[in-house]
């Protein structure tokens, strides 16, 4: 029998779940970063509006982020399997009634249902990845999280096609199936880690909390509150990019263009998305291990300053369509390193112990994020994609400062904090045995005496 624990497992079977977790994530990656496809060719056949067409997007992230925490209990009380089971269900489901969706509300319903269903396997396989890989977490998340951001990479083109060939209808159907079906048998393989051991601080040389914080007392801490405002402000201008894409290069009247890079020529839009898939899901595993090298918040001002950047560069040359491929590209190969950093920053801050939950309630973020979406087609529709743009830049821009000069000492005063506490109660154990494990959170007394 294979041992579960992180620390004692062979080492090809953790890299085994973490690459299933990262399968699995590619298989939900459609319904946000393809849904772009959609979009127009709905509008074509219903003349629905894309405001309101885009609510549904929104929908979705919302019902994905917000319920993760409470799918995260699911997944500390039944187990990962179960949980990622249901998920491919709910997202096979979902686009099955997109297929047949001919009034908002049902496409409204269909984005809930997948909300539903990306968000059990996400924060499970996320979740996962950062129990599996303690000693590694920046990487174990960002690679899960590339699998959602470039898992959409191999699938534009064919969807595209399909569209253009059959309609968005069949390729509804055609594609929820699979990829629901898929999930669903992926899940049978999931294991879950028992006994986390936590690295050793000279291995990583990263702040890490001495204590596992459960979820109502990391609520109650204002580190928590300040990364979550971070990843709002960061998450915003991603999401609004990705499901505006499509409607923003046809405005640009740049999206047939044809553009020729390194020996590819694709029309402008198709090569933009296919390439910020590509990018986005590098980044991810990229900046997770840059930051388990130089630190979370060093990595999150380089992110998200170059983000500013190309956001600032898409507002004033976006119409060209060389430029539009590129700038987009390189702005979601550092936008997507949130789903790393955060995860990671999550799991050093408040513990190993309940990361699944911890991490599931910052993930809200992006969720809270996607009620700019909706906001972005109107302000275009008034000012002009520039002024959209303009605005993420703000936002980028004050995150980037808000890493480095917020963040970074409040994390690092709250985990000094919690070593001695931790280290208190050590000492209180050792001299009044019957006293010492009594704290508000659980204490990793082995982590602070296996410590250099």
């Amino acid at each position: 029998m294979i041992s579960t624990n992180p620390a004692s497992a062979p080492g090809g079977f953790r890299w085994l779940q973490l690459a299933i977790g990262i399968v699995c994530m590619a298989m939900i990656a459609n319904l946000q970063y393809g849904w772009t496809l959609f979009v127009d060719p709905i509008d074509a056949k219903f003349h629905w509006g894309r405001p309101a067409i885009q609510l549904a997007f929104t929908i979705f992230v919302m019902t994905e982020t917000w319920l993760v925490p409470v799918e995260a209990w699911f997944v500390d009380k039944y187990g990962p399997r179960i949980v990622i089971m249901f998920g491919g269900l709910m997202i096979g489901l979902a686009w099955v009634l997109n297929s047949y969706a001919s009034s908002l509300v049902t496409l409204y319903a269909a984005a809930v249902v997948a909300g539903i269903g990306a968000g059990a396997v996400y924060g499970t396989c996320v979740g996962n990845a950062l129990k599996w890989f303690p000693d590694r977490r920046g990487l174990a998340a960002g690679a899960t999280a590339a699998g959602f951001g470039a898992g959409a990479a191999l699938t534009v083109v064919p969807i595209a096609n399909m569209i253009a060939a059959g309609g968005y209808q069949s390729t509804f159907l055609t594609f929820g199936i699979g990829q629901g079906l898929i999930v669903i048998l992926l899940a049978w393989f999931v294991r879950p880690p028992h006994g986390v051991e936590a690295p050793r601080k000279k291995r990583l040389n990263l702040p890490q909390s001495a204590i596992d914080y459960t979820p109502p007392q990391v609520l109650r801490t204002p580190i928590f509150w300040v990364m979550y405002l971070v990843f709002v402000m960061v998450a915003s201008g991603g999401l609004m990019t990705a499901a505006q894409i499509g409607p923003i290069a046809h405005d640009f009247k740049i999206a047939d263009t044809p553009v020729t890079l390194a020996g590819f020529q694709m029309a402008a839009l198709t090569f933009a998305i296919s390439l910020d898939r590509v990018f986005d899901g590098f980044g991810r595993p990229l900046f997770g291990w840059v930051s388990d090298n130089i630190g979370r918040e060093h990595t999150m001002f380089i992110a998200f300053a170059t983000a500013a950047l190309m956001l600032l560069t898409l507002s004033t040359y976006g119409h060209i369509p060389v430029v539009f491929v590129l700038a987009t590209a390189i702005y979601f190969g550092v936008f997507g390193e949130i789903y790393s950093l955060f995860p990671a920053t999550s799991g050093d801050t408040f513990g190993a112990k309940y990361a699944t939950t911890n991490n599931g309630m910052l993930y809200t973020a992006k969720g809270t994020a996607a009620l700019l979406v909706p906001l972005a087609s109107i302000i275009s529709s008034q000012l002009g994609w520039q002024a959209v743009f303009i605005v993420a830049v703000a936002l980028n821009a004050t995150a980037a400062l808000t890493a480095l000069f917020l963040i970074k000492p409040m994390r690092r005063a709250f985990i000094l904090g919690s070593e001695a506490t931790a280290s208190a109660a050590i000492a209180r154990a050792k001299v009044f045995p019957g006293e010492g494990g009594r704290l508000e959170a659980p204490v990793s007394y082995d982590r602070l005496e296996k410590a250099p």
